[in-house]
């Protein structure tokens, strides 16, 4: 048997992209490379510039106009992603 990717797990899979990104670039040098804006952050902060303090911010990342604020916030997006597959799964 040949397997195309299934998973056993009876619930919907929603990645965490910054819980991906620090288990995969942890060194954020994939990031640096493709986000120059940001590259002079410290690593705790690569991954989620928007937590950095205002004297870290000031290497000339301005949220907002030199690097965009977050689109969404994770936790509750996930929420409402799980809700709208249980109510489609539930004929709703």
């Amino acid at each position: 048997m040949v397997g195309y990717g299934a998973s056993a797990t009876p619930y919907y899979q929603i990645f965490n992209p910054i819980l991906q990104e620090t288990k995969f670039d942890a060194g954020g040098n994939y990031v640096r490379q493709y986000l120059p804006e940001i590259a002079r952050l410290p690593n705790e902060y690569i991954h989620q510039p928007w937590l950095a303090p205002p004297l870290i911010t000031n290497l000339g990342i301005e949220l907002g106009r030199t690097y965009p604020e977050p689109l969404t916030e994770h936790n509750f997006a996930r929420k409402r992603a799980l809700r709208v597959h249980t109510d489609f799964r539930n004929g709703k």
